[in-house]
Order: C-alpha cells, then sequence, then structure tokens
C-alpha cells in the first residue's frame, strides 16, 4: 500500500490551528470548567463529562484543512464526507474541495490524473478503491482515523490464519464496508459476514450450533457477507471484529452468544477470537451518557450530525431512560413546544413534543446535553444558547 502525502507540515499546522478554532466554543469550555453545569433562571443546563470532537476528529479536520493549503491552486477531491457532520463537510465545500462519492468504481476514476488530490476519510476507503486511486497516480492524502486501522490489522490477521471475520457493525456504513474489504485478506480469499443486532447474533448462533436451512440462512444475511460464503464450512473458525462506533455493551454481548454457541458446539471455545476495537473516545462518551442520565433531567439533547452513527447510538441509549432529541443544531429548536428532531428508528427528522416544563416558565427546565464524536462545540453552543433564548435567559 502506498504511502500517503503527509500535509500536517510545522509551517502549515499553525495556519489550520488558528482556522479550526471556529468550532470550538468559549462558553462549552466555561461550562466545562464549573463542574459541567449552566444554572440560569428557571434552567439547568447540565453537560456529560465526555462529548463531541474526538482526537480521531479533529486530526482528520487538520488533514483536510492542511491538504487545501499545501495544494492551493490544485483539484482537491473528498470521497464522500470527511466525518459525519454536515457543517464541516459544508465548510470544505465552500473551500473549493470537490467531492468523490465513497462508493465510486473504476470508470468514475477515469477523469483522475496525477494532478489531482485526493483526501480519504476518517472512516477510510475500501481496499480496492484505495488501489484504482494508486493506479491513477493521485495525491493520497489519508485521515483514516488510527482507531478504524487497528481493526484492518485485526481482520487482516484473521484472514490470514484462515478465520472468518464476523463484524458487528451497520452494513451500508463506510467504515464496516472498509472493514470488510480488508477482511478479506492479501490473497482476497478472507471470509466475513457483518451482523447488526441481537436478532443476526442470534441467527448465526443457531446456525453455528445446529446447521440449518442455508439458502434462507444466506437470505437473511443478503448482502452482508463475502462472496461465495458457505456457512457450512466458513463457520468453523470465527474471529469478531466491530465498527467503532457501535453500542459497547451491545458488542460485549453479541461475543458472549456466539462464544458460547461456539463452545456448545466443539466442546471447548478455541475457535472463537475477538478483540476489543470499539473506540476508546466512543466508549467515553456512552459512559459520560449513562452517568449524566443517573443525574436525572427532565430532558436529553443529543446533538450532532444524522448519519453519524455514535450519535445515534448515544440517542438509543438515551431514549430508553428519558424524553430524548436528537439534533443536529439550533435551528431544529423553534420554539417551547417542540423540537425538530430525528429518530434513528425510522431515519427521519419530525417535529416531536417537548415536554410540560419546557413551556412552563414557573418551573425549572434540567435539560442534559451530550454531543458525537463529530460534532464541533460551536454547534452546542448555538443549541444552549438557543434554548436559553426560548426561557428568557440571558447568557454573557
Amino acid at each position: 500500500m502506498a504511502k500517503s502525502i503527509n500535509v500536517r507540515l510545522p509551517d502549515v499546522l499553525p495556519k489550520v490551528r488558528a482556522e479550526v478554532t471556529k468550532y470550538r466554543s468559549e462558553l462549552v469550555e466555561r461550562i466545562r470548567a464549573n463542574g459541567n453545569r449552566l444554572t440560569l433562571p428557571g434552567l439547568e443546563i447540565l453537560l456529560a463529562n465526555a462529548f463531541g470532537f474526538c482526537d480521531g476528529v479533529q486530526r482528520a479536520i487538520e488533514i483536510a484543512y492542511a491538504a487545501c493549503h499545501v495544494f492551493r491552486g490544485k483539484k482537491i477531491w473528498l470521497i464522500g464526507e470527511i466525518i459525519h457532520n454536515p457543517d464541516v463537510n459544508a465548510s470544505l465545500d465552500s473551500m473549493g474541495v470537490r467531492r468523490l462519492p465513497w462508493n465510486i468504481d473504476g470508470k468514475g476514476c477515469e477523469h483522475l490524473t496525477a494532478e489531482d488530490v485526493v483526501i480519504i476519510p476518517a472512516f477510510g476507503i475500501s481496499v480496492r478503491l484505495r488501489q484504482m486511486l494508486e493506479e491513477r497516480g493521485v495525491q493520497l492524502v489519508d485521515s483514516t482515523c488510527g482507531n478504524v486501522v487497528k481493526v484492518w490489522q485485526r481482520v487482516r490477521l484473521y484472514a490470514q490464519r484462515g478465520i472468518t471475520s464476523i463484524i458487528h457493525g451497520k452494513v451500508h456504513h463506510e467504515e464496516s464496508m472498509a472493514t470488510a474489504s480488508h477482511s478479506l485478506g492479501e490473497d482476497g480469499r478472507g471470509r466475513f459476514l457483518i451482523i447488526y443486532n441481537r436478532k443476526d447474533a442470534q441467527i448465526l448462533c443457531d446456525y453455528i450450533r445446529h446447521g440449518g436451512d442455508k439458502a434462507q440462512f444466506l437470505e437473511h444475511f443478503h448482502g452482508c457477507h463475502s462472496s461465495g460464503f458457505d456457512p457450512d464450512t466458513d463457520l468453523s473458525e470465527i474471529g469478531m471484529a466491530n465498527q467503532t462506533t457501535m453500542l459497547k455493551g451491545e458488542t460485549a454481548q453479541l461475543q458472549h452468544m456466539l462464544r458460547e454457541a461456539v463452545r456448545e458446539r466443539d466442546g471447548v471455545d478455541t475457535r472463537f477470537h475477538a478483540f476489543d476495537t470499539i473506540c476508546g473516545a466512543t466508549q467515553d462518551r456512552q459512559q459520560a451518557l449513562l452517568d449524566l442520565l443517573d443525574a436525572a433531567p427532565d430532558s436529553m439533547f443529543i446533538i450532532g450530525g444524522y448519519n453519524s452513527s455514535n450519535t445515534s447510538h448515544l440517542a438509543q441509549i438515551s431514549a430508553k431512560r428519558l424524553p430524548t432529541y436528537f439534533v443536529r443544531d439550533s435551528a431544529c429548536l423553534p420554539d417551547l413546544s417542540h423540537a425538530l428532531a430525528y429518530h434513528p428508528e425510522t431515519r427521519r427528522e419530525e417535529a416531536t413534543p417537548l415536554p410540560p416544563v419546557a413551556a412552563d416558565l414557573q418551573s425549572t427546565w434540567r435539560i442534559g446535553i451530550t454531543a458525537g464524536a463529530s460534532c464541533p462545540a460551536n454547534i452546542i453552543e448555538g443549541v444552549i444558547r438557543r434554548i436559553a433564548e426560548l426561557r428568557g435567559c440571558t447568557i454573557a
């Protein structure tokens, strides 16, 4: 694999870091310094202990901005989205960065030349797409998150040892698709199966234990496995990996289910392998949310891009405990009657009633707030200020 071009140069980084300060928030930093609490008349804002940009996201944004400096005047292309946040991607669009679809094929690459610069997003890209780009001789700038690369190393090792990769992830998510391509190994003969939830895991476990109707199994997992996948032979030895932004608890549960299935079939679990590949930042944000929910606010606001996997999982965790509103930005709060909230289950933004306490100006509305790893702090500030404005509060 050809090396990408390092654009985080000593003379470039200071300029880039000055530019990306727009994603910071002095207000959010003040609230952090005050024990993650903002108290206003009739309003109490509680922030999670961990939220917003992670190191991998910060690095990816810096790399994209740096590429715009280093290759000023050249055609710069971004594959898909640098991260799953509409404001950050719109900012790159405004800087003249052009887009290539994440699933671009060989014909879509034909117009690219050695003069073109192509930025690989934080989620990475498939092995085949990288090969095509290298064959075109483009100048590659790689912002793939280090945590994602660790997953790839694990599944390539599985392939080398003849172990089928079981990937806990979303089959159409860029990261899962990239990881699946690495699961094929250097010779392309590796195998993978992507499972999404407990239902998928139970179907897989039942087949491991007892076998079954192969056609029915393959129909259920249509589009979720490697070419020529044969559950009768390819499940003899399995290794788990996961999309780094999945629910930590769910991944642990699925690992336990699969380990037990292999043990029941073989008498031992030596043909089951697992490696914790959930991103540390994802884990931290999920645990911080659970801690915040224990404080029992009246409502939770989850802020971030709607196509952000880790943000969606935060919303799912919260919705089991409290009235929860997954919002993109402050524009999703038109008044105190409702919010324009995204629902991961239906994949739709819908007018969702706020609790009665929101419009009761004689009562204190206690709000918990967190945000996904790709959400800028300035967007979080915008939501806080909008809530305060609706309640008639002034924030200095």
